[in-house]
């Protein structure tokens, strides 16, 4: 079709004529509406963006000393629970000081104890393994 048929097609119909491929041989119009056009497109990026953002997981850190009080423990265990929410996943340090590398045990308890304070619906990521000072587990939403 002509371009000034296609013109007073559009105008006929209250719509643009818009160019979709300019180096084609004739180039490619289209008769469209441009603002629900540019809405469509507007939407589907934000649709785009989000499903990019959903899967992208940080990689948190919660670093823990040994000898922490039960009312710190719990504001840890609030912020980990807030970052299991958001997608994130959370690896959990116990951090050894001095001599407290004596009682291994103890700090395999204290993760044990984190893990349950957290809830039932994490999983743990692998076995917690030793990497010089601390003790280390990684944790993620079911």
């Amino acid at each position: 079709m002509s371009s000034k048929d296609a013109q007073i097609l559009a105008r006929q119909q209250g719509v643009d004529l818009v160019e979709i491929a300019a180096n084609a041989n004739p180039p490619v119009v289209k008769i469209i509406d441009w603002g629900k056009y540019q809405y469509q497109k507007m939407k589907e990026e934000a649709k785009n963006r989000k499903k990019a953002r959903e899967k992208q997981s940080e990689l948190k850190q919660m670093k823990i000393g040994l000898k922490i009080s039960d009312n710190d423990l719990n504001i840890k265990v609030r912020k980990m629970r807030g970052f299991l929410d958001d997608g994130d996943r959370v690896k959990i340090m116990i951090v050894f000081r001095g001599r407290e590398m004596a009682h291994k045990e103890l700090g395999q308890s204290l993760l044990d104890k984190v893990i349950g304070l957290i809830g039932d619906d994490v999983v743990v990521e692998g076995k917690a393994q030793f990497s010089g000072r601390n003790l280390s587990v990684g944790i993620r939403k079911k």
